[in-house]
This record gives C-alpha cells, structure tokens and sequence, in this order.
C-alpha cells in the first residue's frame, strides 16, 4: 500500500490517537505514527503538541524514523526552542555513533536548527565532525558551518571553524575540498570585506587537481571559486585555462558555463599572439553549439550568455552563424534572443545568407518575431555597408505585401539608413509617401515625418503632408508631436513663402495649446530663433547630423566586462548586474575583468585617474562663460529669493571655487585642501540654492583663527566706519537701449555689507512699475541679498534712488573679466540686459589683517612665479597716509620697515572666498611712483588688486 493512507485519516481525537501511538512500545506503531504527524505537518496541520513525544521517538537504532523525527524537529524546533533543547543531548550523543550516515545526518539537522539557544551545544559535535575520518561526515559538516554562520557569524569566527574550513580546502576528498569551497564563497558573500578565501597557487593548484573527481556541483562551485581568483601573470592564466578546459564536454550545462566563464575572464591575459589563444578560441565553441540543441527554456539562457560572449569576443562564434537560424517550432522568445544574436555576427562574409533568412522570417506569422526581422534587416545594412544596397530592395519588396506592421516596421528601419548613408536612397522616398495613410503606430508616423521634414526639398506637397499630420494634434503621443514640429520648422527654413502659416499654426499648438514642457520648450526655443535670427535658426535646426552608429544597442562596456564575470547566473540572463535586482543586506561586490596583457592600466581603463593626481582631486568641471548666457534669458524674472546681507566676519571661510579649474589650479598644484562646493545663485532663475559649503582650508587655519586678536587689536579697525571708497555713479544702461529706461550706479561697502547703489530714470512716455532684478553666475557668487523694491511707480521723467543690499553665496562661473557681472533688470515694459565691472576692493573683508609669523611663512610658500610687479604713479603721499587710506578699504598693514632710506609696508587682505593676498609697498619718500609686489595662490586676481590700490590711492 503507498503512503497515501497517512493522509486521509479525519478522525476528531486525532492528535490524542497520535500521541497513544507514538509512545507504543512497538517499534512498527511508533513509526507508523511518526509518518502519520509527518503527513499532518506537511499539509499545514499544527501538530506542535506532539514535540516531546516525537522528540521521545529520536533514541532509535531505525535510520528512517530517526530521518523523520530530525524532519520534524527543523520545522518544529523555531516555535519550541524551549522544548528543541530536550533533542541536543541526541544530537550529540548521534553526532559520535558508529554509522557514518547517523552522524553526518545529526550535523546536516544542527545546521538547519535555527534557534539560538541551540547553536552553542552544537560547536562541540560540529568540531568533531570537521575532523571526522569519514569524508561524507566531513563534507557535511562544512556545510553546516556556513548555516551557523548565517545564524551567528560572531561565534563561528570565535570558535575557529573558519580556520577549520581553509584547512579543508586541503583535504584529499574532492568533494570535501568542493563543499569547503562552496561554504566559504557562500560566507565570503556575505562579509565582501573578508578575505577568506586567501587563495594563492599552491590552493589553485588543489582546487584544480580535485575538479576532475568532483561531482557536477562540486565542479560548479570550485569554478566559481577559480573564476574570483586573478592569476599573477599570463602563463599562469594559461596554465589554469588548461586544465579547466576538459570541462566544456561535460553532460550538465551550469558546469560548461562556468567553464566558460572562467575561460573568458582569463583569456583577458593573454596575448592574441599567442597560438593558445587561437586554440582556446576554437575549443569554446563546440560547447555554446552543444547548449543550442537542449530544450528551449535551457536554450534560451544559453543564448542570453552567447549574446553576452559574443559582444565581448565575436570571433568565437563568427563560424557558428547556421545554428542560430530559427526553426519554425522555437518559442517565441528563444526566435527574438537568436535574430539577435544573428544581427551581432553577421559580416560581410556571411550577409547573403543572413539576409535571405530575415527576407523568409519577414513572411512568418508571428508579429512580434515579424517585426524584429524587419528590424534586422535595417541593423544589416547599417553594420554591413556593402550590404545597404540589398536591404533596401528587401525592405521595398517587403512595402509592397502592404502588410501593415510590416510597412510600418520598415518605414522605422529606413529612417536609420537615411541617416547612416545621406544622399543614397532616397529614391525610395515616392513609395515611402504613398504608404502614410496607413501608418498608426507612433514610431512609424514619427519617423515619416522626420523623412518628410528632412527631405522637403524633394517632396512637392511636403506641406499638404505635414498638414493632415496636424489636423489631429492634440491626439498624437509626445514622440510625434516632436517630430511634427521640428519638421514644419525645417520645412519652413527650406521654403519660407508657402509654409508660414503652417509653422505658426504649429507653434501655437506646441506653446499655447499644450501642456507638455518639452514640448512647449521646444516650441518656444524655435518661435525665439525664427523671430530673432532666421540665419541662426538655419545653422540650428539644419545643421549636418551625425551619422549613426552601427550598433547602438551595445552593452556598455564596463557593464559587459562585469557581466562576463556572471556568466552562468541570472545576471547574465537578465542582463544586468546584481546590485540591480538582489535586495536585501549583503554586499554585493563588483566584479570586473583583470587588466588586458602587454598594456599599462592607466592607458585602458578611461577610470585610471592621471599621473600624479588622486582620483578624488580631478578638478570640477565649470562650464565656460559661453553657457551660460541662456541663463539671463530666462523668462520668469521673478523676484530673487532673499536671504539677509552676510556679515563680511562671517563670509565663507571656505573656498569657493571661483577661477575656473577648482581651486586646486587656483592654489598652485598641490590642491590646499581646498574643494569647491559652489551652490546655485539665489539671484538667478528665481530658486533658492543652497550656499557654498563652508570648507576651512587647512593651512590657513592660523590666519582665520587669528580673527580673535583683531578683535581686540583696535589699530586693526574691525570694520572702520568710514567705509571703503565709492566710486562716483556711472551710466551703466542708457534710455536708448532701454525703451527710456536709464539705469546709473555704483558700488559700495559700509561695515562688512555690500550694496549696488542705483538711480534709476524714466525717459519715457509711459509709468513703469514692477521691477526686478537678476544677475547672472559670476566669479565671487555676487547675488541680490533682497528684492529690488521701487515703493511707487516711476511716473515719466522721474528718478529714484535704491540701494539694493548684494550678498555673496550665489552661483560661482569663472568670467572675463573676473570682475565681469551681467545683469538682467524687468519692468511692466520689457527684460534689459546690461553688463558692468565692479571694483574687487568690495569683496575685501574687515578680518583681512594676517598675523606677523603668519604672513612671512605665506609669503615663503607661495611660489615667485606667482608675484607680480605693479607701478602705481603720480601718487603724492607719505607712508602713514597711503596705509590709513588703504585701510579703510580692509587692505591692513602689517609691519612697516625702513630700508636704504625707503620705506616698506607689508600689507595682507582677505577677498570674500577667502582667498588671501600678500603686498609689498615700497614708497620712496618725494618720489610719487610707488611699486607694488603682490602674491597670491591666485594670480588671476593680481591685476584687478592693483586696480583697486589705484582707485583707492588716486580718489
């Protein structure tokens, strides 16, 4: 009688009849009973009551019953831990009986016992059995120390069982040494940090040496294990590669893709020279084929890893090309994966042959795989140039079956061969037009119209074309609504009489009627270039394309390397790494390639960073000025976000990169310390950003930290009150320019704030009103500090004065120059732009006075390159004036000496980014020319300091 019978029992005192039996003194009963609660168990039944008394059955000498009651104390023993504690003394006393078997089956059991309270009782028995002189013992015993691992790593390292564990690695049963391994890389996985598998030539040495002996999985995990190891020169890869090669004729195909893989991580290292390659080359073949002719869901991974193989070295398979043609009974996906595969190895040897199979696919009766055929034969004539001719009379014949799809898929492909080979076909461009009614999938539609617009020239009613395109607008998906609107545009730049009302039409719908950004950002960047420079707009959207490429859906590259090294796993069916679908709390380490022979890293790997420089150090990027001028024609000029004047003390002390190449060029090569961290400016676009961050550089501690002594050193004048000079206003925007609006100003700074002092006029005929103001990025991040507020409105020919409060944290952008701002100012009227230069001495701070000690070892370290010479003539005054006046413009004096009958001020201050600048004065008395000596980490600023000493020397 089968073992159905245990499952049919529905008696009401069930479990009290199984807890009569099981203590029976019959030995058949008992084991009768045991199956019966098994059977309960395992169709969900609760028969936890039951614990003692099962557990009571373990004392026998019966292997079957003791499997039963070890089965249901695992699945028991998580909601008993108290009661599982009555099994341990079995376990161990199991853990030392005669029979092999016994003691291997009381091990695998501890292992699966996941209950705390249990595992230390189980260290003793699980030493023993790490040593036992019977391999299958040992076997599972390494096994059981990667489970008490993952129930508590602490104890397994304490307990030594780790060490136990590479001394097995050693073993002379290979498939001790393979359940050694297995357990290790398991453990390993989950502690990326530890190097426990330490493996070295010796180790590999018996690795391989047990690979021939193992069972499959054994094989599977010691390959996995020889495909983590990276060989220390190319004859060792080779001599691996040797001796695991005898594996790619193995029956089970995870062995032969592992062999494959550690086969293609190593060829790495080897010279393409070298005869060996060119054998391995040929060896690995046969084996991919071999995987072809098992069933369809095993095909298909294998054909997901050759895509993946064949990408990365496409000469294994380039002979191959006929067992990757479809059979008219593959599933669908097994079709897709092969035409792809097909695509990635056709070459001009064997493309007549490609294209007379995708010409047959194209008339099969699966849509999906239809297409893809089509699509085929169009990444044909894009890889094969010689080809292009045939695919295009292909794809013709294949228009004229009128089969929808078909047409549509074609027109898709045919829009890539327009752009890969300009001025060749477009013949065919007639029968293309004749096939528009029919087109109703986006891609299909967005792609005629891309061949209409480009092409208007030689289509007569390209217009009446485009315009039933319009008719249903609002109805299109994003994709063609794009296309429809760069068409007319370009249809319109090509014959500008005919189409002008089409173009607006098309504007209007894109701008006003659409709620899409994109493409109302594309609308109205056209409307701005058609309105403002035709010309421009011709250069724009006519300009030469690029051609394509001929694959593009290429794996990328760092992500193929790292993909190889998972052949045989889902990642390489996914086609993605494992940090992209595995959750949970383990590391998962990155794999990666080793480094090709016979070339330097750096010259390979786009990541090695250049000589000299840490990889951390690249300097940031800053665009150059000529971006950027697209950000004062925003549209939106709101008022800026404002945020309180800054006090000049507590101006960043950081860095913030200004000139350009991060501060690291800024600060002579060896970058301070100094990183640039520039926010956005709150001026610009109407949108807080945050302020740079705050970095101290690090050898300049000692004059930020000397900010106290100032303090208290009244002489040093903490923000002088009577302010640095102001230049007299100036005209900055003239009425004319303006539509009557004149804007005059200057620029100045009383105890630490900065203001942009303006007068504006109303030379107009009409009251303005609703001003605002932005300035665009600049190089010290100047921004409004608060809005500009003209309390009334401006009535014609009335002037008011504003002092608009700057502070100092907005976007940073290196200009010319340096000193360079753009300002964009709005009324009730219009936008105006303007541009001004402002005086630097408004960024030099009151905690600009450098202690002694402090400006001799500066002026030491900052290399003579970096000095420059200045004259300053026609100055008439002594020393103790010219030092009083530079200070009340935060230019401190420092020590004052006497030389050969010249006097010498030594001057520091400090500008708003903290960047520091030392001065030499010499003054000769009754001589009004004076020289002047600066130095600074950044010499780009030395010429605009100079400036300044004039100004503030001369007025």
């Amino acid at each position: 009688m089968t073992d159905s019978k245990y499952f049919t029992t529905t008696k009401k005192g069930e479990i009290f009849e199984l807890k009569a039996e099981l203590n029976s003194d019959k030995k058949e009963k008992k084991k009768e009973a045991v199956k019966k609660v098994i059977a309960s168990m395992t169709v969900g039944k609760d028969v936890s009551a039951l614990f003692p008394d099962v557990v009571n059955c373990m004392q026998t000498d019966n292997l079957e019953l003791k499997k039963l009651v070890y089965l249901y104390l695992m699945n028991y023993a998580k909601s008993q831990p108290d009661m599982a504690i009555m099994a341990v003394n079995t376990f161990v006393k199991d853990c030392e009986d005669p029979n092999p078997l016994i003691r291997a089956l009381a091990v695998r059991t501890m292992g699966c016992i996941r209950v705390d309270k249990i595992t230390e009782y189980l260290c003793e028995p699980l030493r023993k059995c790490l040593k036992d002189e019977d391999p299958y013992v040992r076997k599972t015993a390494a096994v059981c120390v990667a489970k008490l691992h993952d129930i508590n790593a602490q104890l397994v390292e304490d307990q030594g069982f780790l060490d136990t564990l590479k001394d097995l690695i050693s073993d002379s049963n290979p498939m001790v040494v393979a359940n050694a391994v297995a357990a290790l890389s398991e453990i390993a996985e989950s502690h990326p940090s530890s190097n426990l598998l330490d493996l070295n030539p010796q180790s590999i040495n018996k690795l391989l040496t047990a690979l021939n002996e193992c069972t499959e999985w054994g094989q599977i995990f010691i390959l996995d294990c020889l495909a983590n190891y990276m060989p220390k020169d190319d004859r060792e890869a080779q001599s691996i590669c040797e001796r695991v090669t005898p594996r790619l004729s193995h029956a089970n195909s995870a062995v032969v893709l592992s062999a494959v893989k550690v086969l293609m991580k190593f060829m790495e290292m080897l010279s393409k020279d070298l005869d060996y390659y060119g054998t391995l080359l040929k060896k690995l073949a046969p084996p991919l084929v071999t995987l072809l002719s098992a069933e369809p869901e095993l095909q298909y991974v294998a054909l997901r890893n050759i895509n993946l193989i064949v990408q990365k070295r496409p000469e294994i398979l380039k002979h191959e090309m006929k067992v990757f043609f479809v059979k008219y009974n593959d599933p669908i996906y097994v079709k897709l994966e092969k035409l792809d595969i097909m695509i990635r190895l056709a070459s001009q040897a064997n493309i007549a042959q490609v294209l007379a199979e995708l010409k047959e696919y194209a008339t099969e009766v699966d849509v999906d795989f239809v297409r893809k055929a089509v699509r085929a034969i169009g990444r044909c004539a894009i890889k094969v140039e010689q080809s292009a001719e045939r695919c295009v009379s292909t794809l013709l014949d294949l228009i004229q079956t009128k089969v929808n799809y078909v047409v549509q898929e074609a027109i898709v492909v045919i829009k890539d061969i327009f752009r890969k080979y300009p001025n060749k076909y477009e013949s065919v461009i007639a029968t293309l037009c004749e096939n528009l009614d029919s087109l109703d999938e986006p891609e299909a539609r967005a792609a005629m119209i891309w061949i209409v617009g480009e092409y208007a020239e030689r289509i007569d009613n390209a217009d009446e074309l485009l315009e039933s395109f319009l008719e249903g607008f609002h109805d299109e998906s994003t994709q063609v609504q794009l296309q429809l609107l760069t068409a007319i545009v370009k249809l319109f730049l090509k014959k500008p009489t005919e189409t002008q009302e089409l173009v607006q039409q098309v504007l209007s719908l894109a701008t006003q009627d659409s709620d899409n950004p994109d493409l109302r950002d594309r609308g109205y960047i056209y409307w701005r270039l058609l309105s403002t420079d035709p010309v421009a707009a011709k250069e724009v959207v006519l300009a030469e394309k690029p051609l394509i490429s001929e694959e593009t859906d290429l794996i990328e590259p760092t992500l193929l390397d790292e993909l190889i090294c998972y052949i045989g796993t889902l990642a390489s069916v996914y086609h993605k790494p494992p940090s992209a679908f595995v959750e949970g709390s383990r590391g998962v380490v990155h794999k990666s390639l080793p480094p090709r022979t016979g070339s330097s890293e750096s010259a390979e790997s786009p990541d090695a960073a250049p000589a000299g420089v840490q990889p951390s150090e690249q300097p940031a990027v800053i665009p150059t000025q000529g971006d950027l001028l697209g950000d004062l024609l925003n549209l939106d000029l709101g008022p800026p976000v404002s945020g309180p004047p800054i006090a000049a003390s507590s101006v960043q002390m950081g860095a913030v990169d200004l000139l350009g190449g991060g501060l690291d060029s800024l600060m002579g090569d060896e970058s301070e310390g100094l990183r640039s961290d520039v926010g956005g400016s709150p001026a610009m676009g109407g949108t807080g950003f945050a302020a740079p961050s705050t970095v101290v550089p690090a050898n300049l501690g000692a004059p930020l930290g000397s900010g106290l002594g100032d303090l208290f050193d009244l002489t040093g004048g903490v923000g002088t009150l009577s302010g640095s000079y102001v230049a007299p206003k100036s005209v900055w925007l003239p009425a004319m320019k303006a539509k009557g609006l004149e804007i005059s100003g200057t620029f100045s700074r009383q105890v630490g704030s900065i203001s942009m002092d303006l007068l504006l006029t109303n030379k107009a005929l009409q009251v303005m009103s609703d001003f605002a103001i932005q300035f665009n990025r600049n190089s010290f991040g100047l921004a409004p500090a608060a809005p500009l507020q003209v309390h009334t409105p401006l009535a014609p020919n009335q002037s008011v004065e504003i002092s608009l409060p700057l502070n100092t944290v907005g976007s940073v952008m290196k200009m010319d120059p340096l000193n360079n701002l753009q300002v964009a100012v709005k009324n009730n009227i219009d936008v105006f732009y303007f541009s001004t230069l402002y005086p630097l001495h408004i960024l030099f701070v009151e905690d600009g006075k450098m202690e002694r000690q402090m400006f001799l070892a500066t002026w030491k370290d900052i290399p003579n390159e970096n000095e420059a010479q200045f004259q300053i003539k026609e100055c008439p005054l002594n020393a103790d004036a010219v030092s009083n006046k530079l200070q009340g413009s935060n230019i401190f004096t420092i020590a004052k000496r006497n030389v050969e009958g010249q006097d010498m001020l030594y001057q520091s201050l400090k500008l708003t980014n903290g960047i520091w600048v030392l001065a030499e004065l010499r003054i000769q008395p009754g001589n009004p020319s004076f020289t002047l000596s600066l130095k600074c980490r950044a010499p780009e600023v030395s010429q605009h300091i100079y400036q300044a000493y004039e100004t503030i020397l001369k007025n």
